[in-house]
């Protein structure tokens, strides 16, 4: 595994892909980020691929807690396929981490 999100995937009996993933990150809001005099910062748009194609894909908001968890589910993957997360924050900072589907 690379980066820093911890990732879990893996497929049941029905060919059905569960991903589970904690990304780490501080996600200051805006009112947070003023309170605490630093500048804001949070996860904006994080995308999961398995090869090239997308499997799921979101646009966030200041309002995800501290280390924001994301589980979601897909079919079409197959035992030994790597999931890649991919995000990006407001700071324009990037993190990829990827795992093989068990």
């Amino acid at each position: 595994m690379s980066g820093t999100t911890k990732i879990k995937a893996k497929i049941d009996k029905n060919g059905v892909c569960e991903v589970k993933a904690l990304a780490s990150h501080e996600m200051l809001s805006y009112q947070e980020a003023q309170r605490a005099k630093k500048e804001a910062n949070f996860i904006t748009y994080l995308v999961a691929k398995v090869g090239d194609k997308v499997v799921y894909e979101v646009s966030s908001s200041q309002f995800l807690s501290k280390d924001p968890y994301f589980k979601f589910s897909f079919t079409g993957a197959k035992v030994g396929d790597t999931v890649e997360m991919t995000w990006k924050d407001l700071k324009g900072n990037t993190d990829t981490s990827s795992e093989k589907i068990k």
